[in-house]
């Protein structure tokens, strides 16, 4: 049977094989814990790459000076609570879903369809930061998931000395020589007016163009942080292959403890960051630990509640999660029109909690629709055009009619 050929039952559910895995056997925590940290990265992305300029993070005199006071402390809480967390969840949840396809592929043709899938991610993650936004992850998820695929069925010993020495790969990079520098702060100060000028009032091909140009300068960044991308992808096979995921593991005690103990950790590593606290390259390394420790912390914990009694503070956002390669080229899109000057032109109008009061609008409209669109269709729009590309053929996306199921 070639891949991409699907085996079902009676009722139009895919088995186990080569084709993707049936909605009944998706697992909801993670569907939910993926919505959340969709949430957050939406919050994020419109707060510093859409709202001002990618570049002016980096000027944070800049902004406080620009800012209300309650504008600061929400930013303040941005960075503490969610910046950089919800970008590691994602990679963490990518980890997991690579190592969950490669345990249901054939082995004849598991390496085939990963880097077929993958290839294809990266096809839409160029598009998407040529065409849309290029402060796209896809771009970074497709390379690292590539460095990744190799070791998936490594053991567990493997699989985490990788994670760590990815980790503290990532830790070192500021003490190691690399081929590239960071843009000066003059630079950056010239490229943030221009940028301001050109994203906030320019037109289509004005904004593609300084776009593309920016490539080289926002690459950098990527290349900083992916040794760390690397190393959550790895952690989030060990996690899968340790099986506590798997439903009926009974697991959710060692989760909750887990979870606990990894928020106490980042916190501490928070606060020990923070300059003058701890010696330089002491401060240095927890700033980088931080953000990771909170990230696996946010994601056993959410999965806690998902599968407890208080499972509807979060099952909510479950849908959007289900959709989220969907709703995070939607949101490029949808912030393009509004901050952008060929939209509506809002770029350095709004502040830090006005953009919040949009993100928190966008999201819910689109958990809202995801709800819908999911009682009729199994996958999104662009979850389906990943799947039928990886595949080699077009995917059934519509939902069968339960009376058919149920032999009415």
């Amino acid at each position: 049977m070639k891949p991409g050929t699907q085996l079902t039952d009676l009722r139009g559910q895919t088995l186990p094989g080569d084709g993707p895995v049936a909605h009944g056997a998706r697992i909801h925590g993670l569907d939910t814990v993926r919505g959340l940290a969709l949430f957050g990265v939406l919050i994020i992305n419109l707060d510093s790459e859409f709202r001002v300029t990618l570049f002016e993070q980096f000027q944070p005199a800049a902004l406080a000076a620009a800012s209300s006071s309650f504008d600061r402390l929400v930013s303040m809480l941005f960075g503490l609570l969610i910046e950089f967390k919800a970008f590691a969840v994602f990679s963490l949840l990518f980890g997991i879903g690579l190592a969950m396809q490669f345990d249901r592929l054939r082995e004849s043709s598991r390496s085939r369809v990963l880097v077929r899938r993958l290839l294809v991610l990266l096809m839409f993650g160029v598009i998407h930061l040529t065409l849309v936004w290029n402060g796209d992850i896809l771009t970074e998820y497709a390379i690292a998931g590539l460095v990744v695929i190799p070791l998936l069925g490594r053991s567990r010993l493997t699989l985490g000395v990788a994670a760590a020495g990815a980790m503290l790969l990532y830790l070192a990079v500021p003490w190691i020589p690399l081929p590239f520098s960071f843009p000066s702060a003059d630079w950056i100060d010239a490229h943030v007016s221009t940028a301001r000028a050109v994203y906030g009032g320019g037109s289509f091909l004005e904004v593609l163009r300084f776009r593309i140009e920016e490539l080289p300068q926002i690459a950098k960044l990527h290349a900083y942080v992916f040794p760390r991308t690397v190393a959550l992808m790895l952690l989030g096979a060990l996690i899968w292959r340790s099986g506590v995921l798997k439903p009926g593991h009974g697991a959710r005690s060692p989760i909750l403890s887990a979870g606990a103990v990894l928020v106490v950790l980042g916190a501490v590593a928070s606060i020990t960051a923070i300059p003058g606290v701890a010696p330089g390259w002491i401060g240095s390394v927890l700033a980088g630990a931080a953000p990771v420790l909170l990230a696996v912390s946010y994601a056993a914990l959410i999965w806690v509640i998902s599968s407890s009694r208080l499972g509807w503070l979060v099952d909510w956002a479950a849908p959007a999660g289900q959709m989220a390669f969907t709703n995070y080229i939607l949101q490029s899109v949808v912030l393009g029109l509004l901050f952008y000057g060929y939209g509506a032109g809002l770029m350095g109008r709004l502040g830090v909690s006005a953009g919040l009061g949009v993100s928190i609008l966008l999201f819910l409209l689109q958990v809202i629709a995801s709800s819908f669109w999911l009682r009729s269709y199994r996958y999104g729009p662009f979850e389906w055009a990943w799947r039928s590309l990886t595949y080699g053929s077009v995917q059934s996306w519509k939902r069968p009619d339960p009376r058919i199921a149920n032999g009415m």
